[in-house]
């Protein structure tokens, strides 16, 4: 519950939905199926009215009617005990006490087999129930017709115990299938919720660990610079100021979900920061344009790899070399350094969330990312992927609309 300006308590958008669901009519329980017992109210009657003959023997009949279809009822509701077999056996021993009062007694005694057909409904499924309720139908006009009741009746008994069975069937299938179509929904609106919280944090990780040891460097730099070079120093300070703006805007689109990154752009970012940092840059590419999709998946790969090159590496010099072909592209990050300074103060949070939200976004848009030593020192970073290679980013942006669509928003 949330608090209005007034202070009165209101319910959240949340709440309200969750409320509505609440409220939402689910399946039909067993209880609804008991008032069907009222139709053997004539054979009682014909009990206390001495009509029937036997009438211990036909009460015991009815009481025993009454005890297997409550069970069998309450067992139908329940998927678990409706498949055991203690079930068919149950509805089996219904049968048959029905066919001895139907045969012995005839007349309203007659009406147990709709009954009967409405306690398979809840029991039989798919061809067991066909079969079962068809079966039942011909038997029960046949004998309705050996006892002679009248010329309609045969055919009243057979309709109505074929059509109870079927009907109850039809409408316990529904609401199952509804309530697995609210479950499933359910799920779908949970994972595209974990999708998207996903999305947002390692787009944040990877938008605010670049920026902020880009703000960092650069930082260091006109503090260096400021002493002997004010001018030069003022140059670092706009630099500063312009990664932030960028960083705020970067944030507000992968917030929206609509963020689109450039290999160019972040190459260019990628060379003046590494420059401010006091390593060179060496750039080399080769091979046709790439598709949007791919820039953006690779320009993901140098703002991770400048990042844990400035912040780690202690090296001199950092290559990026891009290689494609019609069909793949290749992207190869490899610097010189040893590790990080021993003397530098430890910085908290490395663990590689980094370099596992990448190979994570590579390995959607089928891809790869290979991260390990160089040959003598450093450390080279290769990422691969398909020039048609689909953009995660577009995946979670599309989880994120099923996701407003799934909750009504």
């Amino acid at each position: 519950m949330a608090r209005n300006r007034t202070g009165t308590r209101t319910c959240t958008w949340r709440e309200r939905r969750r409320w509505r669901d609440d409220r939402r009519p689910g399946p039909p329980g067993p209880y609804t199926l008991l008032p069907w017992l009222l139709m053997g109210m004539g054979s009682f009657s014909n009990l206390f009215q001495g009509e029937t003959p036997n009438p211990w023997l036909g009460g015991l009949g009815l009481f025993t009617f009454n005890s297997l279809y409550i069970s069998v009822v309450f067992r139908g509701f329940d998927k678990r005990k409706r498949e055991s077999p203690v079930s068919y056996w149950l509805l089996a021993t219904m049968a048959t006490v029905t066919f001895g009062l139907a045969i012995g007694y005839g007349g309203s005694w007659l009406l147990f087999f709709p009954l009967l057909s409405l306690a398979c409904g809840t029991i039989l499924r798919q061809r067991q129930l066909a079969a079962g309720l068809l079966s039942l139908a011909v038997v029960a006009g046949l004998i309705a017709m050996w006892r002679g009741n009248g010329g309609s009746e045969p055919w009243t008994i057979g309709y109505g115990t074929f059509i109870s069975g079927a009907v109850t069937a039809a409408i316990l299938t529904l609401a199952e299938t509804v309530m697995e179509l609210r479950a499933a929904r359910q799920e779908l609106a949970r994972t595209a919720v974990e999708k998207e919280r996903l999305r947002f944090s390692r787009d944040l990780h990877d938008l605010l660990g670049h920026t902020l040891s880009v703000i960092v460097v650069k930082s260091e730099a006109a503090r260096r610079l400021a002493p002997r070079d004010m001018d030069a120093a003022l140059v670092q300070v706009a630099d500063i100021e312009s990664v932030g703006r960028q960083a705020l805007t970067e944030i507000r689109e992968a917030v929206t979900g609509y963020r689109e990154g450039s290999l160019a752009t972040e190459l260019d970012r990628a060379r003046s920061a590494l420059t401010a940092a006091g390593i060179e840059p060496v750039l080399r590419r080769s091979g046709p344009p790439l598709a949007p999709q791919a820039e953006a998946l690779l320009g993901w790969v140098v703002r991770e790899a400048v990042t844990n090159v400035v912040r780690h590496s202690n090296a001199t010099t950092c290559s990026f070399v891009v290689d494609s072909t019609s069909e793949r592209v290749r992207l190869t990050v490899t610097d010189d350094g040893c590790g990080p300074d021993p003397d530098a103060p430890a910085t908290p949070g490395i663990g590689g969330t980094g370099l596992t939200g990448l190979t994570e976004r590579l390995a959607a848009a089928g891809g790869s990312l290979r991260a390990c030593p160089g040959p003598e020192r450093g450390f080279v970073l290769t990422a691969e992927l398909p020039v048609d290679g689909t953009d995660p980013a577009d995946e979670d942006a599309a989880a994120c609309a099923a996701r407003s669509h799934t909750l009504g928003l």
